[in-house]
């Protein structure tokens, strides 16, 4: 009989799986509401959560023997992190595992936008090859990339930006970034600057009370007529109706989202009228090499199960 019985929330690839039920029996949540959570973690020594459904205080406290939550990506929101370290059970993550990908995706997204790829393959499909003639795009080269957060993924974006595409990069955030500025000649701006100086604006900043809504109607009224949008961090960072009417009216030249408000979001978004926008669901970390690494979550929780020091402890 195996010594520990964990809990996913989803399947995850089977390098990290394998690794786990070595040592483990794996068991996977028939829903992720909070009550059906509930009614399986009695017996559970840990969780690993991806990108859906929550950990709350209250699984936490339907599950006695818990000792530790993986984190099968980088964000933490939704893990209560002060309901884990008061109950003293250890959070992990993979922090550098989804990197690349959700830098690629980013920077695909600023090109699919800039060059209305999506747009065009829909008219071609169609038959309407004279659209050659009407959708005009725009390049990369010399524009001005506008940073909200510099942490790992947004300070690859920027230099994959600046050293591909010669873009003058911008950036914004809590913490200053020393290293960067000096390779890529990157400079430190208040937000407002940012967004009014910019061509393009990835977002790349945790989701926490203080970010939530952080751009809205004000501060796309800031951004430039025609700068293009990306978001590939959390949904509710943004006040999607205000993006909305940014994108409608024309102010913003276009958007590149992976992530919403509400997910999945509902059939009659209206940001799926929109044809100024290329949208993907929340999958820019979904790439073979990313999976596997993240997957390697598993490491941590069992070095916490087995009295062992993690890599990667968040809490």
């Amino acid at each position: 009989m195996k010594p520990y019985r964990i809990l996913l929330y989803e399947e995850m690839h089977k390098v990290g799986t394998e690794m786990l039920a070595e040592k483990a029996e794996l068991i996977y949540a028939r829903s992720l509401e909070e009550d059906a959570l509930i009614e399986q973690v009695a017996d559970v020594d840990a969780l690993i959560i991806r990108a859906n459904g929550s950990v709350t205080a209250r699984i936490m406290d339907a599950a006695p023997r818990l000792k530790v939550i993986g984190r099968h990506g980088i964000g933490v929101d939704a893990i209560d992190l002060q309901a884990a370290k008061q109950r003293s059970i250890v959070v992990c993550n993979t922090p550098f595992a989804n990197v690349e990908s959700v830098a690629e995706q980013a920077v695909g997204f600023m090109i699919a936008v800039s060059k209305q790829i999506a747009r065009a393959d829909k008219a071609i499909r169609q038959n309407r090859w004279g659209v050659r003639y009407e959708y005009i795009g725009q390049e990369l080269y010399s524009k001005i990339l506008g940073m909200v957060g510099m942490g790992r993924i947004g300070g690859r974006v920027a230099e994959i930006c600046h050293l591909a595409f010669g873009m003058p990069v911008i950036y914004y955030d809590l913490i200053n970034y020393p290293e960067v500025e000096n390779k890529l000649n990157a400079k430190k701006l208040p937000l407002e600057e940012v967004l009014k100086q910019a061509d393009y604006i990835s977002l790349h900043v945790p989701l926490t009370p203080s970010t939530k809504g952080m751009i809205g109607e004000r501060e796309f009224a800031m951004m430039k007529k025609g700068a293009f949008f990306i978001n590939t961090a959390r949904g509710p960072i943004v006040d999607e109706t205000a993006l909305v009417d940014a994108l409608r009216s024309g102010h913003l030249g276009g958007a590149g989202l992976d992530v919403f408000a509400v997910e999945p979001p509902a059939k009659d978004n209206p940001l799926f009228q929109l044809e100024n926008v290329v949208l993907t669901p929340h999958m820019s970390a979904h790439t073979e090499e990313a999976m596997i690494q993240m997957s390697l979550v598993a490491e941590d929780v069992l070095a916490v199960l087995e009295g062992k020091t993690p890599k990667y402890r968040v809490v």
